[in-house]
């Protein structure tokens, strides 16, 4: 049984809390942690773990070992240094942190102190993008050509008027690093790299700091090509798509399924009755099976002393990949990704 605490106690915090009381046969819940006594006491009416607002307690309490850092980008660094100096392992809310260059202290952070630290990127636990990786792995599609990424998502003003939401200096940006870095993970663990890019972001329908629309070309290492839009001003919002174009057919994973069309004429396709991802106005409208997926995976990480599947330095590689495209939106130039 891992002893954990929750630190952050925000709107994020809802489906990590039900996978958590999912796993109770896995991983007791010690304190959930606020500084905040209006959030501590709106928690506690709808969960049954303790609460508290001293950070101390789950930091010198060597029987917590594991921790789920929910608190707002611009904070996870300083956090993580000190949970990952005291031995806890971590499972942070995305993004790492508000620049590429934090993203990869906390990286280090981790490897430092010898601990896991997982990042919720949640939609690679999607079964049916589990379910179109063992197709293109198959190499059924044949050889893969373009891949294209759509995320034509909503955020009403109201979103947007909250303090900090789509600043540089709370969030580290808009609808790439907020909203899009769930699709554009799960993208490059689908297609593999992106060597370059060139394209587009702006500011469009809302008032605020960063951009709420972006679109970019691509290249991929192995020499395909495609595009990626991404956007919060697509009233209402509709599921994001990942599409694929092999030389024997065409995948697409669109929302929570996927259909593949081959050219010998032969079809398959997956589609859960579980159908929304959180893309229109209410950012939490979505049910927690992934979050459990992500929470069962670090647990076993822990336990059997490997990576998680999203760890730290696997999510740095969707900071290079933004990094890139803002910088090509702000150059009008053809601009590489880091490696």
């Amino acid at each position: 049984m891992t002893r954990i605490a929750i630190i952050g106690l925000g709107m994020a915090v809802t489906p990590h809390a039900k996978s958590l009381l999912d796993l109770k046969n896995k991983a007791e819940v010690v304190w959930a942690m606020s500084p905040s006594a209006g959030r501590r006491e709106s928690f506690a009416a709808k969960f049954p773990f303790p609460t508290t607002g001293d950070l101390n307690a789950i930091l010198n309490d060597r029987s917590i070992t594991a921790v789920g850092l929910l608190t707002p980008p611009n904070t996870h660094l300083e956090l993580v240094e000190k949970l990952t100096a005291a031995g806890k392992h971590v499972l942070l809310e995305k993004p790492l942190d508000v620049t590429t260059e934090r993203s990869r202290a906390v990286v280090e952070a981790g490897k430092k102190a010898g601990v896991t630290i997982a990042v919720m990127l949640q939609h690679r636990f999607k079964p049916a993008a589990e379910k179109l990786s063992e197709v293109l792995q198959s190499g059924k599609l044949g050889r893969i050509v373009s891949c294209s990424t759509r995320i034509p998502w909503w955020r009403p003003q109201s979103y947007y008027n909250e303090p900090g939401r789509g600043t540089l200096a709370r969030d580290g940006g808009g609808v790439l690093i907020t909203q899009g870095v769930h699709v554009l993970d799960l993208m490059l663990s689908l297609a593999g790299p992106v060597t370059e890019v060139c394209g587009y972001a702006a500011t469009t329908v809302h008032q605020m700091e960063t951009e709420d629309y972006a679109a970019c070309a691509v290249r991929y290492a192995n020499g395909a090509l495609g595009v990626i839009e991404a956007t919060t001003a697509n009233y209402p919002g509709q599921a994001e798509r990942v599409e694929f174009i092999g030389t024997k057919g065409t995948a697409v994973l669109s929302g929570y399924g996927y259909s593949v069309h081959y050219h010998d004429g032969s079809e398959e396709s997956f589609e859960p009755p579980l159908a929304t991802m959180g893309g229109g106005a209410d950012p939490m409208a979505f049910p927690h099976d992934l979050h459990l997926a992500a929470w069962a995976d670090f647990f076993d990480a822990i336990e059997k002393h490997r990576a998680p599947r999203v760890s730290a330095a696997e999510a740095l590689k969707v900071h290079h990949l933004i990094d890139a495209m803002l910088e090509a939106g702000k150059s009008d130039k053809k601009v590489k990704v880091r490696a």
